[in-house]
């Protein structure tokens, strides 16, 4: 039995090749995943190296909130002056210095834009001169408090040289400085990561960085002797006492490495997830390929049995099959995955400009799962086949028998069944215990069911869809064709809904968020004019408080506004809080409501949050911001959360604790009569220097803000374009296996006039019928669970549902266009069969 499963293997190379081509994509998706975060990993374990590779000991104080890197950017804690020199006694330390780092120091490039950044920092500090790391490239270091200089990837990016004035933005509005120094790094390297460097003299970075000179982000340490770091690092600790964190050189590293490597690992699971949905639609693709085998070797497998092979042996030839295509595919996919995933790699470094990628490396996981994925996903698919392969009777080796079309009850019974069982765990998901896991599982198990019920209504669906093209021979051929086995038609069909349903359906809830909340803004905010920015990096843009008041004296506006942000910890549980200059104004500019303004010791929040935390008006809570100490707050009152845009609103005087203590936001009302044309150029004019925002109608910005639900909608599409692209392999592969099958009919058709030409169109209607089928359930499908996720939502604050119509109707265009596609290889195949040959194959 084992010569015979290999030598029937060998001997059908195409089926071999169709088999294992889903496998190979979807073990690539598992296999990428892997190498690409394991390469990005090691690439910033290279940049933290080199980051701290003259800093035996680090001294920092503990932050006053902290969060990690997928929570936000924390604040780190000023260090006093006096503990430098504190750490200079500490027995074993040669050399301890005070340095200034901190993300926020945006220059202004010579186009008058801010150069802006994908991800890396843009780090601001004091000059330190030139050391192992840092080498001059030209000029020489700021000496003097109106000069800076700038390492070689902000000169390039901004456009900007020696001599030239260059405008900072900083925790302060826009100042000028006057560039002396342009540095670089060992090995003709621009930056470290990807980093924008910019040095000003000690006190002005402080000042500007920190919010207050006499203070450092760190103290670097360099030790007597290399081997003791971790002596004199516990004694450091132990001489600074509670309040610090000290670490050597390679703790510092390995933590800053480690909270990237946590934000990776949450982006591998993602792609891991949609590597999932490609292997699941995969899983259609091998069942359906299998059991056209089986149905085309019933004869071979019952003259097998009649020679004495049993069930077992027969289950156990398939399964063989299965093992040896996984295990062959997973291989292939293995290698296709290192290439894929050092190629999105090298993407992501051009994206994260300057990033050094790592030499690219495959993990143990990558290979163990490739191998595991790769052969369960085909043995898993060819177990009902196998099955059905062993109930061939031995009498059927001595007949020229057809695999019966059997009844459908069974299958539709259990379809149902587990439809309704995947309908329960969506509903439980979303309006019971709110679990993305029983989501998600409630999804994964309605497709089955839908996928069990699919032959139920191929049949007539197919049908209907066919008379499209049922005007001449070929058309009526090709419907006929589609519909003769619709459980063949229906798996090839439902590997295609699985993609499509999971676009429609993320679309759906896009679009429908999106929609929802233009309309709530446009129905409560009544600001006209929005001042504000786009982020493109881990800190959102700001302008200068100044401008609010000048909005305020402006001809024509009735009001205006702004909006602090800062993270903090409520009675010690993280949150993000907000403080405006006057909250009386803030809520007559935002929404035309009455507020009363806020003392300094007053704080409001939204009704929502204080009934989710069970607090009562009049309760003091204790409030500590990124930095200064704790504050207590009286909580002054609640508000409808329409009201305010903001969750925790706190007082102008709190601002000064904030991390970032500008405002990000401003709102502007008119006066009665005046219309945006008239005013809106003048608030342009009012923010003309603070380049990171503009001012805009309120809805243009709206728009700009809602841009992201975009973003995502494209993004899922992209990623799920590997499962389509699986399910059109489905529908070439049904389609080749077929027509292998059909070689006899083939040959009398031709025989009694049927041309080529129109024998390409008969294989060709056949494919788009089967497209165009899937698609259309993968539609409707997507559409339904679009709305139960609205419907969950609606309490939210989405409660409109937009069907996309336009995407939908594109959906089936392209499905019918891929359709044409997928048959341009087995109609040839077809056209070209030998009639004589073909009438007489057994």
């Amino acid at each position: 039995m084992l010569r015979a499963t290999l030598k029937s293997l060998l001997g059908r190379k195409l089926r071999l090749v169709l088999s294992g081509l889903a496998v190979v994509l979807g073990v690539m998706f598992v296999a990428g995943a892997f190498v690409l975060t394991d390469t990005l990993g090691r690439s910033f374990d290279q940049v933290f190296a080199s980051v701290y590779a003259g800093t035996d000991v680090g001294v920092t104080a503990k932050p006053k909130v902290a969060v990690s890197e997928t929570e936000g950017e924390q604040v780190d804690t000023p260090l006093p002056a006096s503990v430098v020199e504190k750490v200079k006694g500490v027995p074993g330390v040669r050399e301890a210095v005070g340095m200034v780092s901190a993300d926020g120091a945006r220059v202004i490039g010579s186009d008058g834009k801010v150069v802006t950044s994908n991800g890396p920092p843009r780090l601001g500090g004091n000059w330190l001169g030139e050391d192992d790391q840092v080498k001059l490239r030209e000029g020489r270091g700021p000496t003097s408090d109106a000069e800076i200089a700038v390492n070689a990837a902000v000169a390039k990016a901004a456009g900007i040289h020696v001599g030239d004035r260059v405008g900072v933005l900083t925790l302060e509005p826009k100042k000028t400085f006057t560039l002396v120094g342009i540095w670089g790094y060992p090995g003709g390297k621009d930056s470290i990561g990807g980093a924008q460097e910019v040095a000003f003299t000690t006190p002005v970075a402080q000042k500007l960085m920190l919010g207050q000179t006499g203070v450092y982000t760190m103290i670097t340490v360099k030790t007597t002797d290399k081997s003791a770091d971790a002596a004199v690092r516990d004694r450091i600790a132990a001489e600074l006492g509670d309040g610090y964190v000290v670490k050597t050189g390679d703790q510092l590293a390995a933590d800053s490495s480690g909270d990237l490597k946590d934000a990776l690992a949450f982006f591998n699971k993602i792609l891991l997830g949609f590597a999932g949905v490609a292997l699941f639609v995969g899983v259609f693709l091998i069942l359906n390929t299998f059991s056209i085998i089986v149905a085309q070797r019933t004869r071979e497998l019952a003259m097998m049995r009649a020679l004495g092979a049993s069930r077992r042996q027969v289950i156990g030839s398939v399964l063989l099959e299965a093992v040896v295509i996984g295990l062959i595919a997973a291989a292939i996919g293995l290698a296709a995955g290192i290439g894929v995933g050092a190629g999105l790699g090298y993407l992501f470094t051009k994206f994260a400009d300057g990033l050094e990628l790592a030499s690219v490396g495959v993990p143990l996981a990558a290979v163990l799962s490739s191998l595991i994925v790769g052969v369960v996903v085909t043995v898993v698919a060819a177990v009902l086949p196998a099955l059905r392969a062993s109930r061939i009777a031995p009498v059927a080796a001595m007949q020229d028998v057809a695999t019966p079309d059997r009844p459908l009850t069974k299958v539709s019974v259990t379809g149902a069944v587990v439809a309704a069982a995947g309908a329960t765990m969506l509903g439980i998901g979303l309006y019971g215990t709110s679990s993305l896991w029983l989501f998600f599982g409630g999804v994964l198990v309605s497709f089955v069911g839908v996928a069990l019920l699919t032959p139920l209504i191929a049949r007539p669906v197919v049908a209907l869809l066919g008379r499209l093209f049922s005007w001449s021979v070929p058309g009526r051929l090709g419907r006929l064709n589609s519909g003769r086995n619709p459980r063949r038609t229906a798996i090839t069909a439902a590997a295609l809904m699985v993609g499509i349903a999971l676009v429609t359906g993320v679309t759906v809830v896009m679009n429908s968020a999106k929609t929802s909340l233009a309309a709530q803004v446009e129905d409560t905010v009544k600001a006209e004019i929005v001042i504000g920015g786009d982020q493109n990096g881990p800190r959102p843009p700001t302008f200068d408080a100044t401008v609010l008041d000048q909005a305020r004296k402006t001809a024509g506006v009735r009001s205006a506004a702004g909006l602090w942000e800062d993270q903090a910890k409520i009675d010690g549980r993280l949150a993000y809080v907000d403080a405006t200059d006057d909250l009386a104004r803030m809520a007559d500019t935002f929404s035309g409501t009455r507020l009363a303004t806020l003392r300094d010791d007053q704080m409001v929040v939204s009704t929502q949050a204080a009934q989710k935390r069970g607090w009562k008006v009049g309760q003091a809570l204790t409030v500590q911001l990124s930095r200064g100490d704790p504050h207590r707050y009286t909580l002054a009152g609640t508000f409808d959360e329409k009201t305010l845009p903001s969750t925790y609103v706190l007082p102008a005087s709190a601002v000064k604790d904030f991390g970032i203590p500008q405002p990000i936001v401003g709102f502007v009302r008119l006066a009665d009569g005046a219309t945006v044309a008239q005013v809106l150029p003048q608030m342009k004019a009012l923010v003309a220097d603070s380049p990171e925002v503009s001012a805009s109608d309120r809805t243009t910005f709206v728009n700009d803000q809602l841009s992201s639900f975009d973003t995502v909608i494209t993004m899922v599409q992209v990623l799920l374009a590997l499962a389509i692209l699986i399910a059109v392999l489905g529908v070439v592969n049904t389609l080749a296996l077929s027509v292998l099958e059909r070689t006899r009919e083939l040959g009398l058709l031709r025989a009694v006039g049927l041309s080529r030409a129109q024998t390409m169109r008969m294989v060709t209607v056949e494919a788009v019928v089967i497209s165009v089928f899937g698609a259309l359930l993968g539609v409707v499908v997507g559409s339904g669970l679009g709305a139960a996720v609205v419907r969950a939502l609606n309490d939210d604050g989405v409660t409109k549902l937009v069907l996309p119509w336009g995407g939908m109707a594109l959906y089936l265009v392209l499905a019918a266009l891929v359709g044409v596609l997928a048959a341009v290889l087995p109609s040839i195949k077809a056209a070209r069969l030998n009639v004589l040959t073909a009438i007489a194959v057994d």
